[in-house]
């Protein structure tokens, strides 16, 4: 495939057939990999990615990116991109030493850094050739189904228009998301660009997510510290502590990694991996072991399960018992009335709600009616088609 990025890392010829690393269980030619299996990348940058630690632009990092996602459309990839950065940005124009804790300061700063990150974006997709376009979302483009499917269908159409979307939260109006960085409670749809990405991914049915940061990958613990070990395939067994988020972000490790286990639970493979890397997207693209992998499960959850789990605002909760805790969770049941001991919140017919049991969220549903029906209402609270484990 054509590459070149400027990093010194020339082109492979279009008939190399020199073998693939077998990254994702693929066993498959440079050019096969790239023509059977990845078609569609959703990428993510940090502000660890586009800023420096004053918070101006990286930009001979931002430079490279955009030339590595040229390359890879002129192989024919479709991609889309999801920014964070607009906010640090602001801050250092208006004068904040670091990133402002305050909703209201943080909007401020969102709205005069997002048109001067676009701005240099576009400039330097044009000086190649190419279009970016920009798209900017809160938690209610997912929630409600209508939005939703515009949003998916212009991402489609941008896409087939030869464009780069440029996704990123619209900081500037929204403050449930900005608010969710203060609490250790995700009350919404997402929190940060990580999750926002890997909603993106799920849903346009991308073929690789890549969260690009200023780390190498997940390491067992702060990769500053004695004893660190980047994990080179993630698995629910590994030990990992997480460090803190940086100065002028918002996500830290432990949102990376919840967002590549989500992209995987709807078949998309992940990587985590360093933005400084030469020519980490095309090399990532043809299997390179770089960063940390998450393979995409076998069984993915269906488009409408996913919305459910992933993109939904729960509008209140079901604290269910220990019976039908197990009946949920080892035999596929639906959830009758019988094993819910109270709920909270406006948990009316047709409504998402959680499912918890000992406090901690293990489900999510709609209801099919209000608990508080008669007793001779037999039908079950959420049926199993509408129920899916989180």
């Amino acid at each position: 495939m054509g590459v070149d990025g400027g990093t010194g890392r020339g082109r492979a010829a279009k008939g190399d057939r020199a073998p693939a690393p077998e990254v994702w269980g693929w066993s498959l030619t440079v050019t096969e990999s790239v023509s059977r299996r990845v078609r569609r990348v959703v990428v993510k940058v940090g502000t660890g990615v586009v800023a420096r630690p004053d918070g101006g632009l990286a930009l001979g990092r931002m430079g490279a990116l955009v030339e590595q996602i040229h390359a890879l459309q002129a192989d024919s990839l479709e991609v889309l991109l999801v920014s964070s950065g607009a906010v640090g940005l602001g801050a250092r124009q208006l004068g904040f030493a670091r990133r402002p804790e305050g909703v209201v300061d943080r909007q401020a700063c969102a709205a005069a850094g997002q048109g001067a990150l676009m701005a240099f974006y576009d400039g330097l997709f044009r000086r190649l050739g190419t279009r970016s376009a920009q798209v900017l979302l809160t938690e209610s483009d997912f929630h409600f189904r209508a939005r939703f499917n515009n949003l998916t269908a212009t991402l489609e159409r941008l896409l087939k228009l030869g464009a780069v979307p440029i996704l990123n939260e619209n900081d500037a109006l929204s403050t449930a998301e900005l608010a969710m960085a203060h609490g250790p409670e995700r009350g919404g749809v997402f929190g940060d660009n990580d999750r926002l990405s890997a909603l993106v991914a799920s849903y346009l049915s991308a073929d690789l997510l890549v969260l690009l940061t200023n780390v190498d990958g997940v390491y067992t613990r702060p990769p500053t510290e004695p004893g660190a070990q980047r994990i080179q395939h993630w698995t629910e067994q590994v030990d990992f502590v997480e460090g803190a988020a940086s100065t002028l972000g918002r996500g830290g490790m432990g949102s990376k990694i919840d967002a590549a286990r989500l992209a995987a639970r709807r078949g998309v493979h992940t990587v985590i991996a360093s933005g400084d890397t030469p020519n980490v997207l095309p090399r990532l693209v043809v299997g390179e072991p770089l960063g940390t992998t998450f393979a995409a499960t076998s069984d993915p959850l269906s488009r409408r399960k996913a919305w459910l789990a992933f993109a939904t605002a729960p509008a209140g909760s079901l604290h269910v018992n220990a019976g039908a805790h197990a009946a949920l969770l080892t035999r596929g049941a639906s959830l009758l009335a019988v094993g819910v001991e109270s709920f909270d919140g406006a948990v009316a017919e047709g409504a998402v709600v959680r499912v918890v049991h000992d406090g901690t969220e293990f489900a999510r549903g709609v209801l099919s009616h209000a608990p508080g029906s008669p007793p001779s209402d037999r039908r079950p609270l959420i049926h199993r088609d509408d129920l899916v484990l989180v």
